[in-house]
This record gives structure tokens, C-alpha cells and sequence, in this order.
């Protein structure tokens, strides 16, 4: 019976930094050397970094990745084992997404055949489609290669049987949301019951703008059951010894099965990480937001400072007449919580000036109205982004989804910033994040132990607090009730009709639908922030601004 070690090489990288990107290949080969292993497995486009958009279509990007390349085949001379990378290369005038194996000098190059073309995908406009290739060898082991969404389709798994293929290997971007961990490993499951071949799966971690990838790698057996498990959230290269023999492969062995996270855990995670990679990818020097006392900017101030530690977040109080001393208390108990800097910039004054200016203008309609209580927000918005300017510090916006959606955001005011750590979550999501943070805590965080976040900004109604006694639910449903209804519409794209056959008053569903389609404008302008749903606000939901459409 032959033997082969396989590592699962599940690393960072960063689009367009190719040299680090070569770099983090190297020293895991050079790890695994040391370990006696004779294949390392890395992620769909590791040179070139995933997703590189519209980097490919620069020549001069291509030429690049094309000279990495190269340096990893002169590397692959010396002594060390085979490594499987993935890069954009081009020929004869088109761009494909391939995955190659090098080994002792030489390299064999299989292409992308299925080109997803759907949610944050858009490899078709990029990429062209490759061919179906056959088995590649090592060491006499017959493998079966495909990348990410090959594997999401059966015709190119059962092509590669019938080619005399003993082992899958798929590798991948494939980027985290809610659903995604179950998914794959069904779909993964379903290959190896059509095929009867192992899989294994790898896929990156990290974050690029608004995706994050979980890494999770796996290694299933011939009869499904997980042979290797590698962690969520972390770098890591797990070794896998393959015994195989004519006939396919007989047993896999590792001495790893880690435990992956699921749900609210990796909801909080996938925010931790995708700030964090903002911040530090994009070489900002930290972070600074608006505490206002409630949920939302206490949620992202933890997380905030989970993701980059105390001292790289700056938290900023701004009360105005209407604010009330409840909310500067817990703004303050915020900051305590996480021990972060607190300062406090009254605009009482600024506002009143503000108004002195426009009265002239503003007196032709004596009503007060929205107007007024939006210049609050903008005065907050330009001070922060005249500290984020001083100091090189990301503002980091504070709205949730639920707010998004409807438009109950003030467009140059509190959706100023330059990424959202919560744009993806629900308003019912952070009321079920905030308390899982304060009862949880995990080794990569890089705040406190024990509660995050101030009890009262949880339990107390939720408010802008631009009016006085101003509350949510005064313009807007329950967030419990608001929420079903926006998934429905968002997640779903269910028609009114469709959801009000579930139970909700049709006045109500049509009020949030037109509230959604106006607020398109504004979302068009709002930063970026992390994915976590399957309908994310920006690449996965595409609606017009202009749109004459209305359902009835």
C-alpha cells in the first residue's frame, strides 16, 4: 500500500500583494517540508489574492502573477513537496481562472469550468470558461482537481471518475454567510456519494472588503464521514496521511477534527475578522465612532475592540439639548466596559448656530420637522469625520440593516464612515449579538472578558434621540415584527401578497416595501460593511435608484 501526506494549507491572503502572498506560500512549503509532506493544497487564487475583480483584466497584473508563478516553479527544484496553487493566468488573448500543480520543476494547469455568476460572484464578466481536464499525478496518486463552484455541479466530479481519478481536491474562496457551513459540506457530501471518492476541501481565511472567509477546510472519506476538520476564523495547516492502492484510496488519518463555529458565534466572528482585515489591510491607524449610549454603537465599539484592542479605538460623545443623561451614562459605561478612550464634544451650541444661519431661509415654513433633527446628525457626522481625518483613524458607522433598509439613516450624518460593521445584521441580530458578547468570550478577542456592553443600552426602546422623547417604534413596527418583513422581502424577495398570506397587515408590508425602494439612494453612498446574510446590501442586491415600479 503506498502512502502520501496532503497538507491543507488554509492561509491569508491579500488581493494584490503578491509578494506577501508568495511569501506565505513559501514558508508553508518550507514548513511542510520539515514535516515530511509530499502535497500542499492552498486556496483558489492565492497568488493573485481573492476575489481580484477587475485587477485581471490590467495586463500588467497578469505579467505579475505570471512571474510569482515562475518563482514558485524554480523554488519547486529544491528539495520539498508539490504544492497546488491557484492564479489568474491569460492565453491567447483570454483571462481564465486556473489552479496548477507544480512539482520538481514542472507545472500542470487544469482551468475553472462553472464561473458563478450570482450573489458576490461575478466571474463570468472577468474570466472565460476553461476546459474539463483529466486526473493529475503525485506520487502515483490520481487526483481529481476542481475549483470552488466545479464542485457545486456534478458533471465535473463524475468526468473525473470516469478519468480514473482516486481522490477530489477542491479549492476555493468560498466566502462566509449564515448558511454557508452546512451548505458546503451537503454539497460536498453529495460528490463523494455520486463518485465514491474522497474530497478534500480548502478553502482561505480572512477578509476582503465586505466578504470574509472562514476557512473550515475539510477532509471527507469515500463513505462521507470527516476525516479532518480544520478550524474557523484562523490561519492553519493540517497533515493528512493518504494510504491508497490501485483500486482508490484506503484510509486517511489526521490528528486534527477541530470544532467550527456556528450561528451567533460565527455571525460576532465573521465582524470581528472583517473589521479587523478593513483596518489592517487598508493600513488604517485605528478606529473612531460615535457613542450615542445604545445598542448599536455599543455592539460596535465591542466588537471594535475585539477586533483591534482597547487602544486602537476611540470613542466619541456628542450630546446635544435633546440628549438625554440616561444615554450619556451609558455611552460613558461603554467606554468603562472597554476601558477605550472616551472624549465629549457638546454641539448644543453648533446646532444653534446652524439654525441661526437658516432661519432666514427656514422661517418662509415655521414647522419644525425632520429637517432640524437632521442637521443634529450631520454636525455629529462632519466631527467625526474632522477626527478621522486629524488622526488617520477610520469612522466606523454604526447602522444596522433593519435601519438601512427603511431609510431611517441620515445620509452625510450617521452613515458617514468608512465601513459598517453592521450593515448585515438585523436590528434583532445585534440585540442577540450584544448578548451573546457579554456572556461569551473566545482566545482571538482582543477586548475584555465578561460584559462588553451596558445592560440599559440593551434593555432600554431604542431612539435617535433627535426629538425629545423620541422613539424607533414611534415611525416603525416592532424591530421583531420590521425584521420578518424585511426578510421576507430581502432574503426571500417574496411579493406583498406572498406576506401577507403569512400573517402581516397588507397596509404594513406595503409601507416597509416602498420604504426599501426609496431608500435605495442612500444605500448607494453608505460604506461598505461584512457580509453575513445571502442578500447583503451592494454586489448581491443590485436594485435601480430609479425605479417607477411599485407592487400593489
Amino acid at each position: 500500500m503506498e502512502k502520501v501526506k496532503i497538507a491543507i494549507c488554509q492561509k491569508n491572503f491579500t488581493v494584490g500583494d503578491l509578494e506577501k502572498n508568495y511569501r506565505t506560500i513559501i514558508d508553508s512549503r518550507s514548513y511542510c517540508q520539515s514535516k515530511g509532506v509530499d502535497l500542499c493544497v492552498f486556496s483558489e487564487l492565492c497568488i493573485s489574492g481573492y476575489p481580484p475583480e477587475d485587477l485581471v483584466l490590467r495586463p500588467e497584473f497578469i505579467k505579475s502573477n505570471k512571474k510569482i508563478l515562475q518563482r514558485l516553479v524554480d523554488n519547486s527544484n529544491s528539495e520539498g513537496p508539490a504544492i497546488i496553487v491557484g492564479f489568474p493566468r491569460e492565453e491567447k488573448g483570454r483571462i481564465y481562472n486556473s489552479a496548477v500543480l507544480i512539482e520538481k520543476g514542472n507545472s500542470y494547469i487544469i482551468d475553472k469550468f462553472h464561473l458563478p455568476n450570482y450573489g458576490v460572484f461575478d466571474e463570468e464578466r472577468v474570466f472565460n470558461r476553461g476546459n474539463m481536464s483529466g486526473p493529475i499525478s503525485i506520487r502515483g496518486l490520481r487526483i481529481g482537481l476542481m475549483i470552488c463552484e466545479d464542485m457545486w455541479h456534478s458533471d465535473v466530479s463524475e468526468s473525473l471518475l470516469e478519468s480514473g481519478a482516486q481522490l477530489l481536491i477542491v479549492i476555493n474562496g468560498s466566502p462566509f454567510d449564515q448558511q454557508k457551513e452546512d451548505e458546503r459540506l451537503s454539497v460536498a457530501i453529495a460528490r463523494v456519494t455520486e463518485t465514491a471518492l474522497p474530497l478534500l476541501y480548502v478553502n482561505q481565511v480572512g477578509g476582503q472588503d465586505e466578504v470574509v472567509f472562514d476557512g473550515a477546510s475539510f477532509f471527507l472519506d469515500s463513505n462521507c464521514k470527516l476525516s479532518s476538520q480544520s478550524p474557523s476564523w484562523k490561519e492553519d495547516i493540517t497533515i493528512n496521511n493518504v494510504q491508497f492502492e490501485d483500486n482508490g484510496v484506503q484510509n486517511i488519518s489526521t490528528n486534527k477534527l477541530n470544532k467550527i463555529s456556528y450561528g451567533i458565534e460565527a455571525k460576532y466572528q465573521a465582524m470581528v475578522m472583517g473589521l479587523s482585515e478593513y483596518i489592517n489591510k487598508n493600513n488604517f491607524n485605528g478606529i473612531v465612532l460615535g457613542l450615542s449610549g445604545g445598542i448599536d454603537s455599543a455592539l460596535s465599539a465591542a466588537i471594535a475592540v475585539d477586533a483591534l484592542g482597547k487602544n486602537n479605538v476611540r470613542g466619541i460623545r456628542m450630546p446635544s439639548i435633546i440628549s438625554s443623561e440616561g444615554s450619556l451614562i451609558d455611552a460613558k459605561q461603554t467606554a468603562e466596559l472597554l476601558n477605550i478612550n472616551l472624549e465629549t464634544i457638546p454641539i448644543s451650541r453648533l446646532v444653534n448656530n446652524y439654525e441661526i444661519e437658516l432661519n432666514k431661509l427656514f422661517s418662509r415654513s415655521t414647522k419644525k420637522d425632520s429637517t432640524e433633527e437632521n442637521i443634529q446628525s450631520r454636525i455629529r457626522g462632519v466631527i467625526l469625520m474632522a477626527i478621522s481625518n486629524k488622526f488617520g483613524e477610520m469612522l466606523l458607522s454604526t447602522g444596522n440593516k433593519s435601519e438601512i433598509s427603511v431609510g431611517y439613516t441620515t445620509i452625510y450624518g450617521d452613515m458617514n464612515g468608512g465601513f459598517n460593521v453592521l450593515k448585515d445584521a438585523y436590528k434583532t441580530d445585534v440585540y442577540s449579538l450584544a448578548e451573546w458578547r457579554n456572556k461569551n468570550y473566545q482566545s482571538n478577542f482582543k477586548g475584555p472578558k465578561g460584559k462588553a456592553i451596558p445592560e440599559n443600552s440593551i434593555k432600554k426602546p431604542p431612539s435617535a434621540e433627535l426629538s425629545p422623547d423620541q422613539k424607533d417604534e414611534d415611525s416603525l413596527p416592532p424591530y421583531d415584527i420590521l425584521d420578518q418583513i424585511l426578510k421576507e422581502l430581502i432574503e426571500e424577495e417574496k411579493s406583498i401578497s406572498e406576506i401577507v398570506e403569512i400573517g402581516f397587515e397588507k397596509e404594513l408590508v406595503k409601507k416597509i416595501y416602498k420604504l426599501v425602494l426609496l431608500s435605495e439612494y442612500k444605500r448607494r453612498q453608505s460604506p461598505p460593511g461584512v457580509k453575513l446574510t445571502g442578500r447583503s446590501f451592494g454586489k448581491e442586491r443590485r436594485y435601480p435608484v430609479t425605479n417607477a415600479y411599485y407592487e400593489e
